[in-house]
Formats: structure tokens, C-alpha cells, sequence
């Protein structure tokens, strides 16, 4: 069981919140091009109430879109061995305690999550989004997924082009990982692109 927190989420609480040579800029501008093919719209929610205000006639997406990411959070989120280290990535008062048949650890409190398609007749995604309010993270105000992706811009952005890419399935998380393991995650994927690195949380 919880200890004083929720064991629900409630995202309106977490609201609180070197020149290139004019060739090199014509090869990246034409990549850039091809690479941007297949990026979708997506947007970033905070409530389930944002999603059902800009889509009316799709609540019910809306409401399954929300379910997915929080199952998607329980699946994929860091885990942590104490609530120190949860908060020393993710900021005080942003990690919830859990029991489950995989024992007792901290998670932090899903931030938002993002959706993409919602409105098309194919599949729609949606994924989990964090962020942290500690000033000893490397994604402090900004939008990271469960994975340690980084999204550009901070927090009060909300609309996004995305690869597919970004929506592929992260692995379960099957054990915990220590003070600083996710920030040093998320420096990686910032410094060489890293999908995956060691010392992953993952299974």
C-alpha cells in the first residue's frame, strides 16, 4: 500500500508546474527534409480534461489514451530504492511509494502524457511524459519520457513533431536504479544519441 501519497495519480497536482560551411548547412537542410518525413503531430496533456476540450468528439479516445499512459507509467517508469533518491532526480514531492508481487519502490508521478493520432483511423500512441523539478537534473522543466528521451523546449511547450520512433515500446522495468542512474540516462542519450545505454534500468 501507499504510504501517505495516492496510489492514483492526479496530474493536476504534478502542474506545479560551430558554424557550418554554407555545404554542410545544405546536406543537413536536405537530410533534416527526409528525416521530417514521417514525424507526426503530438501533443502533450497534463489533464485528461485538456484532451477532451481540443478533441469533443473523440472523449472516448481521450479517455483511452489517458488509461494507456498510466499503464504505460506503471510498465516503464524508473523505479528507485528509497524516496530520496527518486526525489533527488525527479524534485520533492514528485515520486509515489509502490507495493506490488515485485516488492516495495518509489516512482515518480507521471507528469503528463503525450498522444499522437488521435483523430486518425489508424492506431492512435500515447506514452507517459515526466519531468523534475531538482535542481541536480539534467531535464529539470522539460518534458522526458520513461526511457530518457528529451523533448526540446521546456514544460509550457505542449505541441511536438515526432518520429514513430519516439512511440516504440520501452522495455518493463525489472529492477531499480540508484541515485543519479536516470540522470546520467538521459546525459548519455543528450551527448551520443543512445537509444540504450548500460546501467539501464530495463530488463
Amino acid at each position: 500500500m501507499t504510504r501517505k501519497r495516492s496510489r492514483y495519480i492526479d496530474l493536476r497536482k504534478m502542474r506545479k508546474g560551430f558554424a557550418l560551411k554554407p555545404l554542410a548547412v545544405g546536406i543537413a537542410g536536405i537530410m533534416a527534409t527526409g528525416c521530417a518525413d514521417d514525424r507526426q503531430d503530438a501533443q502533450i496533456y497534463t489533464s485528461l480534461e485538456d484532451c477532451k476540450t481540443d478533441y469533443p468528439d473523440a472523449a472516448e479516445r481521450c479517455d483511452a489514451a489517458y488509461q494507456t499512459a498510466l499503464d504505460e507509467a506503471s510498465r516503464t517508469s524508473p523505479r528507485f530504492n528509497s524516496e530520496f533518491d527518486c526525489e533527488y532526480e525527479f524534485g520533492p514531492n514528485q515520486c509515489r511509494e509502490v507495493n506490488n508481487s515485485a516488492g516495495s519502490f518509489f516512482m515518480p508521478f507521471m507528469a503528463g502524457y503525450m498522444v499522437s493520432q488521435l483523430l486518425s483511423p489508424r492506431p492512435y500512441y500515447s506514452q507517459p511524459i515526466y519531468t523534475s523539478y531538482s535542481p541536480y537534473s539534467p531535464f529539470r522543466s522539460k518534458w522526458v519520457t520513461a526511457d530518457g528521451y528529451v523533448f526540446d523546449g521546456d514544460i509550457r511547450k505542449r505541441n511536438y513533431k515526432v518520429s514513430p520512433s519516439v512511440y516504440k515500446p520501452k522495455p518493463t522495468v525489472t529492477r531499480t536504479v540508484s541515485r543519479g542512474g536516470f540522470g546520467s540516462s538521459v546525459r548519455a542519450k543528450s551527448s551520443w544519441g543512445s537509444s540504450s545505454r548500460s546501467g539501464s534500468w530495463g530488463s
